[in-house]
């Protein structure tokens, strides 16, 4: 997937510490709620992946590479796709990633509110 297509996706899924207004993870979520986007949150909010009441199209990595990686192999649900923001990747999810055949890009859901608005 490209992320013009990313974003016109619906339901996301961010991965970081969004209680935090300091952190991205924070910016990512409130700016994606106030373009219409359906956003659920693991880290603080919630625990799991799996915990997360919808549907999935995107999960939005924002968190430590080794805590992102472990939320990704302990995930049981759908997806679409995932997006790496800049200091959430590593080669370990990467290696994961392409072994499980799971589509995914290496990029930042702010560039794409400011590039593709729905």
């Amino acid at each position: 997937m490209q992320l013009e297509e990313i974003m016109n996706q619906n339901n996301f899924v961010i991965v970081g510490d969004t209680l935090n207004p300091e952190k991205y993870a924070y910016k990512i979520k409130h700016q994606m709620m106030d373009h219409d986007y359906h956003v659920e949150c693991v880290g603080k909010e919630l625990k799991s992946i799996n915990d997360v009441s919808s549907d999935i199209d995107i999960i939005d990595l924002c968190i430590n590479p080794i805590a992102g990686l472990k939320l990704l192999q302990e995930n049981t649900k759908p997806f679409k796709c995932i997006v790496i923001q800049p200091g959430a990747q590593s080669d370990d999810i990467i290696a994961y990633l392409k072994n499980h055949n799971y589509d995914y890009i290496e990029g930042c859901l702010l560039l794409g509110l400011s590039l593709y608005k729905k």
